[in-house]
């Protein structure tokens, strides 16, 4: 980094200790009083930060839903993708600098950011670019994430910044970056983690770390099973949420080194933290609310995950907020017509109940309860849908009955449908999760 910029980063810190003396860090620096370059601040991190998402995940454990689409591109919320997210929270926290590395199956994805999200200013130096794996070092694919960051080096060389800030595309959430940024320059890291809680029982899902007094990592442990009882004493895991802050330089240096080793899975969580553990300054930030609980976070993982995190949006107060004007998720925008109730008679009611009805959708004569229905979804006279996910395009036959179901894009349901009332016949003709979560593709 040029003398320039740490001429700017400098004096900045200064201001961040002070706060972190006071328990406070990131955002929390623009409220404190009679201190004036605040704002500039967190300004001037945020334009310094590059930020690289991570979207040619497979998601193998979707089932059917990732069979001809990345799961960054998964729908979600009823007009929503996956990516969205990730991408809404940078353009929120102010990062106008984004890369997306793409892989697996990747036109959905691309087309979708090529409509929706093709609206920043080069000019300014403001970007969103896709990067498709062109397999720069032979004829292999992304071999881990941290592969996936390697092959791009030089491609992120061409771009002004002094820290690399490198986030999952498929995880939901509302995570303000600067805040996080402002923790990783208050500590003087080389690499910053960002933390959520999980259960114990899912530890075995994630990499999974513990702290010390000052929140530096100590030790970090990919996917453990079990999971030593020391590293839970409050009865919950400290997992890493697959965002991680470094420092331009050290990135660099790091990720050369992690490529030329024979023994590596070149995995960021597998491979690289745990062996800087020992040499350099690895912290971790908890993501947490405004009263210090842990915030929303959800890696939709597998199928019961997909349906239960669109399940959580239709709760009176969901925690995962859709209508906050303040902190707005972005996506691309379809020209349509509103969505439709029709009929109202006594054994013919167009209706829905605690449920998300996109646009375009047309109910008719029929009862949606607890369901998220995307676009374009037509649901004919005398059906029932309870607990479900409609995905845009599909159609259910009259007098069809759902019940906790995932009904893919574009499927025809025939008339009479029922699903979720018999596990054994829905086993025999459709793919089921665990806890009896149906898809239908």
């Amino acid at each position: 980094m040029g003398s320039d910029s740490a001429q700017h980063i400098n004096p900045a810190r200064a201001i961040v200790s002070e706060c972190l003396k006071k328990k406070e860090t990131g955002l929390a620096v623009c409220q404190m009083k009679n201190l004036d370059f605040s704002h500039r601040f967190i300004s001037r991190l945020v334009r310094q930060t590059l930020a690289v998402i991570l979207a040619g995940g497979r998601g193998s454990r979707l089932k059917g839903l990732t069979e001809n689409r990345a799961k960054p591109a998964m729908p979600f919320g009823g007009k929503y993708r996956i990516i969205d997210f990730p991408l809404s929270n940078c353009l929120n926290s102010g990062i106008r600098q984004i890369e997306v590395v793409t892989q697996y199956k990747a036109h959905t994805l691309i087309r979708h950011l090529s409509q929706g999200w093709n609206f920043l200013r080069g000019d300014f130096e403001e970007f969103i670019e896709i990067l498709p794996a062109q397999q720069q070092r032979g004829s292999e694919w992304y071999q881990g994430t941290a592969d996936a960051v390697f092959q791009n080096l030089d491609l992120m060389q061409t771009h002004r910044y002094a820290y690399a800030l490198i986030l999952g595309g498929d995880h939901i959430y509302k995570m303000d970056y600067s805040t996080l940024l402002g923790f990783h320059v208050s500590r003087e890291a080389d690499v910053t983690v960002g933390l959520s809680v999980v259960p114990i029982g899912e530890a075995s899902r994630y990499g999974i770390v513990r702290l010390d007094s000052d929140d530096r990592v100590v030790d970090f442990r990919e996917k453990p099973d079990p999971l030593p009882e020391e590293w839970y004493p409050e009865g919950q895991a400290v997992a890493s949420m697959g965002i991680y802050v470094f420092n331009r330089d050290f990135l660099n240096s790091c990720l050369r080194e992690d490529a030329s080793r024979a023994d590596s899975g070149h995995d960021f969580g597998h491979d690289l933290l745990p062996r800087l553990l020992s040499t350099a300054k690895v912290f971790g930030f908890r993501f947490t609310d405004g009263v210090g609980a842990p915030a929303y976070w959800r890696d939709i993982a597998d199928l019961d995950a997909y349906w239960r995190s669109n399940m959580e949006l239709v709760e009176v107060i969901p925690e995962c907020n859709l209508y906050d004007l303040d902190w707005p998720i972005w996506t691309a925008a379809e020209q349509g017509p509103p969505a439709k109730f029709v009929f109202d008679e006594p054994s013919r009611k167009g209706m829905a109940l605690n449920s998300l009805i996109a646009g375009g959708s047309i109910i008719s004569g029929s009862a949606i309860r607890t369901s998220v229905v995307s676009r374009n979804v037509r649901i004919e006279d005398g059906c029932e849908v309870e607990q479900s996910v409609i995905l845009s395009g599909a159609t259910i036959g009259v007098g069809s009955r759902l019940r906790r179901v995932v009904v893919e894009e574009g499927v025809n349901l025939k008339p009479g449908t029922w699903i979720g009332y018999d596990p054994a016949t829905d086993a025999r003709d459709y793919e089921r999760s665990l806890s009896g979560i149906t898809l239908v593709r």
